[in-house]
């Protein structure tokens, strides 16, 4: 009875043993399923795979977009073209006496316009100058749904650059401006605008070429060099930036083709930008130093030489007057070896009005050195 008693004792125990263990896996399970469906959380690694998954454009955008602006123009217009024998319609006191209707091609009207443009300073932008010429308002609107009146600072045509003053109170959100003369062909190129009103469109390509002429497209009345990119630069875009990789400002977007070769747009560096920008703010104006010659860019088929020959000469100008004349090859201007039209630009231009400048000449078979004076372009017309 005894031996009975102790082996039913060791199997109660034993049973208890095996119920405590079966329940603790039991609870060892339910335990493990519950820490195995916790997410492990790290605040810091999780923004950093947000942020390192965000596209260089996004980030290039984010950084300048908010700078971007509109700006609607409106222009009066009073157009009244009438026949010599039609005197009566002239004056506005016979309109109203008669009830005379004008035609409504000839009726005073309202143009509006639109463009873009970017704050780089305090209250200033910086646009096309064909955007806000002859305009007589100005209405620039923030990316924020801000708008404000805008004054008119100064425009360079020749450049086709003007700046705006915002009339209102900071802080505004500035662009950040780059270096043109760091970029390369291939570099990546943002644009960015407000065609139609569509605030901060943007579109993607590369830089294409470098150191365009205006005359290679045909446009012979502006003087500057234009950076060619494949990103679309939409009607409205114009003043708008051109961004590098970065978000910094190369250019400003100033004209697409159209026709033959659609598909090229052009802006202009931001490093010539800030030149004129900086006399307009100053003076109002820009001072270009001429000599009053028109260019020719000749190349030899099938090589690479090219020459600069004179094309014209501007009666009683400082080329005139130093004795240049039609079909002389510019060989030297300064000290800069001449290879194309731009470089002659460029000499003058850095040389400036009222200084003589040394340029060495081919006519014919003799080598010719003259000293010429450049004057601004303001007073070759007079």
């Amino acid at each position: 009875m005894f031996l009975k008693a102790i082996i039913r004792g060791k199997l109660l125990n034993f049973s208890i043993k095996k119920l405590f263990f079966l329940s603790y896996l039991a609870l060892g399970l339910i335990n493990k399923s519950y820490v195995i469906s916790q997410p492990i959380i790290n605040k810091d690694l999780d923004e950093k795979s947000k942020i390192s998954n965000i596209s260089f454009i996004t980030k290039a955008v984010k950084k300048t977009g908010p700078s971007v602006v509109t700006i609607d123009t409106q222009r009066f217009v009073k157009n009244k073209q009438f026949s010599r024998n039609s005197k009566i319609f002239i004056d506005p006191y016979f309109e109203r006496l008669f009830g005379l209707q004008l035609p409504p091609e000839n009726q005073p009207r309202i143009e509006q316009s639109q463009g873009s443009g970017f704050i780089f300073g305090d209250g200033l932008v910086m646009t096309n100058a064909h955007v806000v010429n002859g305009s007589n308002k100005l209405i620039v609107g923030l990316s924020n749904g801000a708008t404000y009146k805008g004054k008119l600072i100064g425009q360079d045509l020749l450049t086709d650059l003007a700046v705006i003053k915002l009339k209102g109170k900071g802080p505004w959100p500035k662009a950040k401006l780059g270096d043109s003369t760091k970029i390369e062909v291939g570099d990546w190129a943002i644009a960015v605008g407000n065609p139609f009103g569509l605030e901060n469109t943007v579109t993607l390509g590369i830089i294409s070429n470098l150191n365009r002429s205006v005359s290679q497209l045909g446009i012979y009345d502006k003087k500057f060099e234009l950076i060619q990119t494949d990103a679309a630069i939409n009607p409205g875009n114009s003043g708008g930036p051109l961004l590098n990789s970065e978000g910094e400002v190369i250019g400003i977007n100033t004209l697409i083709r159209s026709g033959p070769g659609a598909g090229l747009s052009f802006a202009i560096p931001i490093n010539k930008a800030k030149n004129i920008a900086s006399q307009l703010i100053k003076n109002g104006k820009v001072i270009h130093p001429m000599i009053g010659i028109n260019l020719i860019d000749e190349n030899y088929f099938g090589t690479n030489k090219s020459i600069v020959k004179v094309g014209y000469v501007l009666p009683n100008s400082p080329a005139a007057k130093s004795g240049i004349i039609i079909n002389d090859i510019i060989l030297e201007v300064g000290k800069t070896n001449i290879n194309n039209s731009s470089d002659v630009i460029n000499a003058i231009s850095n040389n400036g009005i009222n200084k003589f400048i040394n340029i060495t000449l081919k006519r014919k078979s003799k080598i010719i050195k003259l000293k010429v004076k450049p004057t601004d372009i303001t007073n070759l017309s007079k």
